[in-house]
């Protein structure tokens, strides 16, 4: 890694000098454009509208512009900005980590004790953990000023940029202002599938689909040319299974959690199993009379009877069978 800005955390009286590094990465597979009818590069140009020449970087500056007035500012009027040449990470507050809403992250960064001795690196690391707090920093990068939340990750500290509150919109939807009833068994039904589907979060079982697909793609067509078949490389298209139907919330609710249990019975996982019906209290169930009793055994006994002389005429015919069979055995001899 390369480091991409230097500086130091003021804590207190403490300095402590750190380099920081990006700690993420893009693993989008990086396409270009070109024109569709002769394969050839698509090229931008930045193209001044009063001369018509093509300028270049080194001769471009910035401009702001306000009731048709425009203010055009130099790189070296921009660089003479006091905040813009902070090396300064500032912690100005220690606060619980949950007081942190995640919409509020922006990008990560690893820090790197930047001194031959790290004691005032460690510290500040140690102190973060036994605290069990998150320092807010304020601290210039790329011609902006940043909010920062300083936290540890392992044995790194690690810098997250936060969004300034009015960076945050706020939500308002019409549709969420309604009134709506939500019954205690859809509540049940829809716990019920949060919990068959609970488990630990753990991003390595987790792949971008579209990027491992696209570079497939991409291979076939190196292999293939023009001559590509994309059902071939991907197969046939599944066939609708009514995702887009409207159907009733409570049997949406059903059928993912059938779907579920007969994923996991599929995969050797014990669902479990549906709990009977319960018994009802109230209304117990009725005795039948002497009355009905006495009507219920002839009907029983005609039953009883019928299936007796069943088996004795399948008895006979099996025996009259193996006779007939055996006779013609004897004459065939």
């Amino acid at each position: 890694m390369r480091a991409i800005w230097k500086g130091a955390i003021a804590f207190g009286l403490v300095n402590v000098p750190v380099k920081v590094y990006g700690a993420t990465e893009d693993h989008d597979i990086s396409l270009h454009q070109v024109h569709n009818a002769d394969g050839g590069r698509i090229r931008y140009q930045r193209r001044c509208e009063v001369c018509s020449n093509i300028v270049d970087y080194e001769d471009i500056d910035k401009a702001y512009e306000e009731d048709g007035r425009t203010v055009v500012l130099s790189r070296e009027e921009l660089k003479s900005v006091p905040a813009e040449n902070s090396r300064e990470i500032e912690v100005v507050q220690f606060v619980p980590a949950e007081q942190l809403d995640p919409i509020m992250f922006e990008k990560s960064y690893y820090l790197e004790p930047d001194a031959k001795s790290p004691k005032a690196y460690v510290l500040l690391r140690r102190a973060l953990e036994d605290t069990d707090r998150v320092a807010i920093v304020q601290f210039a990068l790329r011609e902006k000023t940043r909010l920062g939340a300083l936290r540890v990750r392992g044995e790194v500290m690690m810098l997250q940029s936060l969004l300034w509150a009015d960076e945050v919109r706020e939500a308002s939807f019409p549709a969420l202002e309604t009134s709506l009833r939500i019954s205690a068994q859809e509540r049940e039904m829809s716990a019920a599938l949060v919990e068959s589907m609970a488990s630990d979060f753990e991003p390595g079982q987790f792949t971008d689909d579209y990027q491992t697909q696209l570079r497939q793609l991409i291979e076939a067509k190196l292999d293939k040319g023009e001559s590509l078949v994309t059902e071939e490389t991907f197969g046939a298209a599944a066939a609708d299974d009514g995702a887009g139907e409207v159907i009733d919330l409570m049997e949406a609710l059903k059928r993912s959690l059938e779907r579920k249990r007969g994923a996991a019975a599929g995969a050797g996982t014990a669902a479990p199993a549906d709990k009977p019906p319960a018994k009802s209290a109230t209304r117990p169930a009725a005795r039948p009379s002497s009355g009905s009793a006495a009507k219920a055994t002839p009907k029983a006994a005609a039953r009883t009877t019928a299936g007796a002389s069943t088996k004795t005429s399948s008895k006979a015919a099996a025996k009259t069978s193996a006779k007939a069979a055996g006779k013609a055995t004897r004459k065939g001899a």
